[in-house]
């Protein structure tokens, strides 16, 4: 058969295009298999960053098209950093130039809307602050960024970080549990929770007042670490009770949360309480990642919390844990009494959020016409719960239920030490490494009745007051597919323990699993 040299050229092409398509088609397969998000850790992308099988710039594209497509039924984030395919491709040129990886190398890292970050906003979901650019990156954000991390987008939260319940805002309004939509993702750091646990960045970081960290994660299956009061500085950070805030890390895995809290860790001059971190931060926490952590480990259940009518869902996976933790090794003393726990436990709020916000606004707001409570006050709120609790805590900042004893931070406050005191005399006497309750003794309330709903809080009761850090960790899913979280509390700075601890119980039961979305 002869050939005309146009129909081989058209023959050609025709071919070259079917060729070209079949490659772009298999090339697309297998990014689609290097970018599975749910099941890729640190380790993991710096393992496909060293092979070639993935750069930051794809994974920041790829996370990217995952927020385009999922963050719209959550609303967990706010605002996208413009900069971050910049970044990423400035640290992919850094990794081909030196062949070395940063700690948190082309990392996306998810950031609460209270932490200073250069370029973006940081509102707190206020009105008072909703063109509020800081000149420069919170003290933790400087840290991560050194170590390569990637600030991806900002988290919407509860406005103000006020509510423990909701992450509800008057800048982008209500945000949904990834697991079952009608509930809420706990607050205040609820953005963050919903965000990580839906894939739409690696890391998280979410801040604790009285339950924040813990609270979401445990709601959205995910690890959250409050720790040691004193031991990561919380300069840079709209407060709301600064005696109490810490920042810290919510992510999929103990061993991620391990890598972005060695990072965190440090002194800083500009965080006094940090201070009282000199001399006992350890250089490598990850050495404590041991999956036989249980091994011999003296556990001590604190049915005082668990006990506070659970629900009967609840009360069966945390059996169920106590079961699981002996199965891994650890003696499991069931149950422990801390002496005159409930008298020790009350009276510990001090309302600081006005001395402290107005200490925020002079030092990094800097306006004259946002300088004070009452500026902030003229602004408001959409929200009536927020308008509420902005009245209620303008008027007092002295200790609820006992307004004699002076409200100091977890060193000096009479009633903290107290507390703390009598916690650790009780672990003490019983050689125990960790008190362990569930995180909350009630599934995640519906967001339609989520004021009425809200109860079975245990995070608010011991470690913000105590200054102990407590960390949560995924124990299983109760009805509606709803998470639920166990709880290790420690004693001060001993978080080596609680990673050996939540780290072997994490890998001997495997509770994580994604949201469908």
């Amino acid at each position: 058969m002869n050939y005309k040299s146009s129909d081989f050229g058209s023959h050609f092409g025709l071919i070259s295009l079917l060729f070209l398509l079949l490659f772009s088609a298999c090339q697309k397969e297998k990014v689609k298999d290097v970018l599975d998000l749910e099941s890729l850790s640190i380790a993991e992308i710096h393992a496909k960053y060293s092979s070639g099988d993935l750069t930051a710039v794809e994974l920041v594209e790829a996370y990217l098209a995952r927020i385009d497509s999922v963050n719209p039924q959550i609303n967990a984030l706010t605002v996208i950093n413009p900069k971050a395919l910049e970044i990423a491709k400035a640290l992919d040129e850094e990794f081909k130039s030196t062949g070395k990886f940063r700690p948190l190398h082309g990392i996306p890292m998810i950031v609460k809307d209270n932490i200073n970050t250069l370029g973006l906003p940081t509102t707190a979901g206020s009105l008072a602050l909703t063109d509020f650019y800081p000149e420069e990156d919170a003290f933790v954000i400087k840290k991560l960024e050194e170590a390569g991390a990637i600030v991806l987008a900002k988290s919407n939260m509860a406005e103000w970080a006020f509510s423990p319940m909701h992450s509800e805002s008057s800048t982008a309004g209500i945000t949904r549990n990834p697991y079952n939509l009608d509930f809420v993702p706990a607050g205040s750091s609820g953005g963050t929770g919903a965000g990580v646990a839906a894939n739409l960045g690696t890391i998280g970081l979410g801040t604790d007042t009285g339950n924040s960290i813990r609270g979401p994660s445990s709601h959205n299956a995910l690890v959250g670490f409050r720790s040691t009061l004193g031991l990561i500085s919380r300069e840079g950070i709209v407060p709301l009770y600064l005696r109490n805030d810490v920042v810290g890390p919510m992510c999929k895995t103990v061993e991620d949360a391990t890598r972005v809290l060695q990072v965190m860790v440090g002194i800083d001059p500009n965080d006094p309480l940090t201070s009282y971190s000199e001399g006992k931060t350890e250089t490598d926490y990850l050495q404590y990642l041991d999956k036989n952590g249980l091994k011999g480990a003296r556990i001590g259940v604190f049915r005082t919390l668990s006990e506070r009518d659970p629900d009967s869902g609840i009360s069966v996976l945390f059996n169920q844990a106590l079961k699981d933790l002996e199965g891994l090794g650890a003696v499991v003393i069931d149950s422990v009494a801390v002496p005159n726990f409930e008298e020790l436990a009350k009276d510990q709020w001090c309302p600081t959020f006005k001395t402290d916000l107005e200490d925020f606004l002079q030092t990094y707001v800097k306006r004259d016409t946002m300088k004070t409570y009452e500026d902030m006050l003229r602004i408001g709120s959409k929200s009536e719960y927020t308008r509420t609790r902005l009245e209620t805590l303008g008027k007092n900042t002295l200790r609820r239920g006992n307004p004699e004893i002076p409200c100091g931070n977890a060193y000096e406050d009479v009633r903290r030490i107290a507390l703390r005191e009598a916690i650790e005399r009780t672990m003490d006497s019983l050689q125990l490494d960790a008190l362990i309750y569930p995180s909350w003794n009630n599934r995640p309330a519906r967001i339609d009745r989520f004021e009425e709903e809200y109860k079975g809080d245990n995070s608010q009761i011991i470690s913000p007051h105590s200054g102990q850090p407590a960390f949560t960790v995924p124990m299983g899913f109760t009805e509606g597919n709803l998470p639920a979280g166990l709880q290790f509390l420690g004693r001060m700075y001993a978080e080596p323990t609680l990673i050996k601890l939540t780290y072997s119980y994490e890998l001997g039961t495997k509770h994580r699993k994604a949201p469908k979305l």
